[in-house]
């Protein structure tokens, strides 16, 4: 009995080492594939001056879109701030900048509150955001205005937008998102990969009266009248992205697009509200493109996350898009710089 089980005992021993030994070599085959394709900068840290701007908007229009829609946008400005990439964890900060400012006796006057957190690791994302707007001009898409000629204002409109998005990113090993869009990795050879993005989310609007005027009620059909409209969303989008690198100029795109489950509330202007459950689409799209050598590095990138929405005989659509354009650096880590965030947390 003590023989047999000291054979168990040394083939248990054998068989564990040769699957640590096994497994090593597995990641030793990755890191090597992975130094192929991508470089990374452990002990760097970097620094962006930034310009940004952020937008929310809706439309509205018949279930069909045979009619031009009803669009719904804020007048914004552009934000001016800084980008950070310390302790493994990258941030913004922006202010509001009078840039290219459009004439509020024409297109009226938004607030905004835009607040939104973000983190990309190797294969993985994650973005927590909310944004409150007031005030929006009306482009009626089947109505021409003339230069000089204020378009109809409705800055009773409110509308709220909050959520959280994640994606996984499969082909981690080759391909790197966050080259493109916070620049703490450089890839180096062409590569894409599948991604998977999932969302829940809430959007609210209201107003003092309808949102559409009365004609347009009638154009469109039945249960136009809202002037509360809230639904909250959850999606998984499957997707697929792709990163082209000509030396050290890259250009990547990223799609996004699968089903939503709504829940859905709306009120007319007068009378009861309704609820109901929807199951309409929603899709993600990122672009960007930009140089990034070993140490100087300047690109441009846009999102843009809208979510579709069907019901009685009408189709909302809002959309939220971010425009960056940065100017960076890489900078060796001296003293506390070399610190990690998990180093904070152990201490705390």
């Amino acid at each position: 009995m003590i023989r047999q089980a000291s054979i168990l005992f040394f083939l248990l021993l054998l068989s564990l080492t040769c699957f640590s030994q096994f497994n090593q070599a597995a990641r030793q085959r990755r890191d090597s594939v992975r130094a192929e394709y991508i470089e990374e900068f452990p002990d760097d840290f970097s620094i962006w001056p930034l310009l940004k701007y952020r937008s929310l908007s809706f439309s509205i229009s018949d279930k069909n879109q045979k009619k031009p829609a009803v669009v719904f946008n804020p007048n914004n400005d552009f934000k001016l701030g800084a980008g950070f990439y310390l302790f493994e964890l990258s941030f913004e900060v922006s202010i509001s900048v009078p840039i290219a400012v459009r004439d509020k006796s024409i297109y009226g006057e938004s607030k905004a509150t835009d607040l939104q957190i973000n983190m990309l690791t190797k294969s993985f994302g994650l973005d927590l955001y909310y944004q409150k707007y007031s005030g929006f001009y009306k482009d009626d898409e089947g109505i021409k205005i003339p230069a000089g000629v204020s378009y109809p204002l409705r800055p009773d409109i409110v509308t709220r937008n909050l959520g959280a998005s994640a994606f996984y990113v499969w082909n981690n090993g080759k391909f790197s998102i966050r080259s493109s869009y916070n620049y703490a990795d450089r890839q180096k050879k062409s590569a894409g990969s599948f991604i998977l993005y999932g969302t829940i989310n809430s959007f609210s609007l209201a107003a003092d009266s309808a949102i559409l005027s009365a004609n347009k009620q009638t154009e469109f059909g039945s249960y136009t009248d809202f002037s509360h409209l809230r639904y909250t969303t959850f999606s998984l989008a499957p997707g697929y992205s792709y990163n082209l690198v000509l030396k050290r100029v890259f250009f990547n795109g990223t799609v996004a697009i699968g089903p939503a489950h709504h829940w859905v509330y709306y009120r007319p202007e007068t009378g009861r509200g309704h609820y109901d459950v929807i199951f309409n689409s929603s899709y993600t799209v990122r672009l960007a493109t930009g140089y990034s050598g070993h140490r100087f590095f300047t690109g441009a990138g846009i999102v843009i996350q809208s979510r579709v929405l069907k019901f009685q005989d009408i189709r909302i659509e809002n959309s939220t898009s971010v425009f960056r354009l940065v100017i960076g650096y890489r900078f060796r880590e001296k003293g506390f710089l070399k610190r990690r965030y998990f180093d904070f947390l152990k201490n705390s």
